[in-house]
């Protein structure tokens, strides 16, 4: 019950919604009960129980009240005078007319009241996905190296899609089906205290069945959506690595691994249907046995003159009490329904809950520049029990470019993550121009830096708009000038629309080191005081490199620039190089310092020559 109302939570404000929905509820309800309490009069018309002495008292008009009974007597005024002046075939005429008038009022105030409910729907979809997908760009990187990538596809889209069909969907049956309930039970009461009575005490059966279904649908929903997830995963992971899986033949293995989930998959599905399938027919096959055992116990206390219903009153009960059948049903299936949403509820709820591990104190304040140097201050950074960094002194004055190598597994990435707080220290500070950066906000830390990774990440749309990435009103002669000083112009101007040129998903049409210059291009539009640039040119073939590289030449003049690289010769100019191993920092200074030494770096630089 929490998951449902903290799921309906994201329609607020509830005031546009709920009470204009509980009026055309309400109001469909009330006719809908009509359209059966006038079958006591049509089944008395028929079988002739109205004398005419008890039509002329019933042809004296009522004094106004706000009561069901004022209503009861309006409605016997009119049919007593009409049976009166027409006979019975003009008060059957007189009573079909109200019946369908009733009909067609309860409709439409079904209508109306599902109008509102399409719009809640849509309501409270749209603020999911927001909610949903703002969290999943708040929370650090840290969280998705535990999560897979397909699983929180699957939350996004399968999981949302999930809600809107079984929570919100039923959110009509929920709210409706009760009232109507409540309805036919206070009618069945006026009729007969004593039979309503006694179909309470067997009715609570069916409900304990129905709970029994809906609790075990809940388990293998659970069980389905992490299934899901997974098959998620698997594709996801094919369509990046359909290379190597062809390279390697490995295309049995692959489908080896798909078909294991995709069955386990199946069968949980085949499972949590059965189980729901069974819910509606079991509970009607209750139901018409209770009505089964009312219509033997009412029937003989009426043959035997001990029921205080007539013939044609008790089967108009029975009428009623069949009709309570179909809103219990509709209740019993929704029930059912509800629970895979309920599963993908709670596991959507769990993302929105997470609170992100970076971010900013409540008395952060703006980072207005950067005017002296960076500085590591015994840093260290551990990932669960594992160091990485184990205290790191550093000092990067402004407009110096400082070098990061080492073996893999060093702590160089890490250094770069912590400068934009991707990540925080475990231990000690990172400062710039002497401010801790845990004291700013991150959009004023990152506002100051460009970052070149090795992977090139872009984005399905023109390359203007890649290179304009998040930049406001920008010109084309600003997105241009950028280009060129990448060393990019060329090769756009070669594509099939230039700069309005669609380069696919993650730059899937252009070649590796078309892709790094238009990321370089974009830290050039950026112009930001402060570069990283991690391993930028390591991918690259000797052409493209040297294309790559020229660029980000051009790209470093007059900032601040934290490079890290495998290939040393691209890092010769640094103003200082940093050698570290195992999060320590082993050796410092220039590149011919260095090579000199006999150290890591000289050792390095060797095998690098010599390979």
């Amino acid at each position: 019950m929490k998951t449902y109302l903290r799921i309906l939570n994201f329609a607020r404000p509830f005031s546009r919604y709920v009470p204009i929905y509980f009026v055309f509820t309400l109001l469909g309800t009330i006719f809908g009960l009509l359209n059966f309490t006038f079958l006591i009069p049509l089944l008395n018309v028929l079988f002739d129980e109205v004398p005419k002495s008890e039509a002329a008292q019933m042809a004296s008009l009522p004094e106004f009240s706000v009561s069901i009974e004022y209503g009861k007597s309006l409605f016997n005024y009119y049919f007593g005078s009409i049976l009166l002046e027409t006979g019975k075939v003009g008060a059957l005429k007189f009573v079909c007319i109200i019946i369908l008038s009733s009909v067609l009022l309860s409709n439409l105030f079904k209508y109306l009241g599902q109008r509102v409910i399409v719009k809640l729907r849509a309501r409270v979809v749209q603020n999911i996905r927001h909610d949903l997908y703002e969290r999943i760009t708040q929370l650090q990187l840290g969280y998705f190296t535990n999560e897979r990538k397909g699983d929180l596809m699957s939350r996004m889209t399968n999981d949302v899609q999930e809600i809107e069909s079984s929570v919100i969907s039923t959110l009509t049956t929920v709210v409706r089906e009760p009232i109507a309930i409540i309805g036919f039970f206070v009618i069945l009461f006026t009729m007969s205290v004593k039979l309503t009575l006694f179909t309470l005490i067997i009715l609570p059966l069916s409900g304990t069945v129905i709970s029994f279904l809906s609790k075990k649908l809940k388990r293998r929903a659970k069980e389905g959506q992490h299934s899901l997830g997974s098959i998620l995963s698997l594709i996801d992971e094919t369509l990046g690595g359909l290379r190597v899986i062809k390279g390697f033949n490995a295309q049995p293995y692959v489908m080896r691994k798909f078909n294991e989930e995709n069955d386990r998959y199946a069968r949980i599905v085949r499972s949590m249907f059965n189980s729901r399938d069974l819910a509606s027919p079991l509970s009607e096959v209750l139901g018409v046995g209770v009505v089964t055992i009312i219509l033997y116990y009412g029937g003989s206390l009426v043959l035997s003159n001990q029921s205080d219903l007539s013939a044609a009153e008790f089967i108009a009960y029975v009428v009623f009490f069949s009709q309570v059948l179909v809103p219990a049903k509709a209740l019993s299936s929704s029930f059912s329904n509800i629970q895979r949403g309920l599963v993908a509820g709670e596991r959507i709820l769990a993302v929105i809950d997470t609170e992100p591990a970076i971010r900013d104190k409540a008395d952060a304040s703006q980072l207005p520049g950067f005017n002296q140097e960076i500085t590591f201050r015994n840093v260290s950074f551990s990932y669960e029990k594992d160091t990485v960094l184990d205290n790191i002194n550093l000092t990067i004055p402004k407009g110096k470019t400082v070098a990061l190598v080492g073996p893999s597994g060093s702590g160089k990435s890490t250094m770069a993550d912590l400068l934009p707080r991707f990540y925080d220290p475990t231990a000690g500070q990172i400062l710039i121009d002497n401010v801790d950066l845990k004291d700013c906000t991150l959009h004023s830390i990152r506002n100051l830096m460009g970052i070149v990774t090795q992977e090139s990440i872009l984005f399905n749309d023109t390359i203007f708009n890649n290179i304009a990435f998040n930049k406001e009103n920008p010109t084309m002669e600003e997105v241009v000038a950028a280009a060129k000083i990448a060393n990019a112009h060329e090769f756009i101007m070669q594509t099939p629309d230039g700069y309005n040129t669609l380069i696919g998903d993650r730059g899937s049409k252009l070649s590796g080191g078309q892709r790094q210059r238009l990321s370089i291009a974009r830290a050039v539009l950026k112009n930001p005081p402060i570069l990283i640039m991690d391993e930028a040119t390591s991918a690259l073939d000797t052409e493209s490199e040297k294309l790559v590289q020229d660029a980000l030449t051009n790209l470093m003049k007059n900032r601040t620039s934290l490079v890290i690289a495998h290939r040393l010769s691209t890092i010769q100019h640094a103003d200082e190089i940093i050698v570290m191993q195992k999060g320590r920092i082993v050796e410092r200074g220039t590149h011919e310092e260095l090579s000199m030494s006999g150290g890591l770096y000289s050792k390095l630089n060797q095998m690098q020559v010599t390979a």
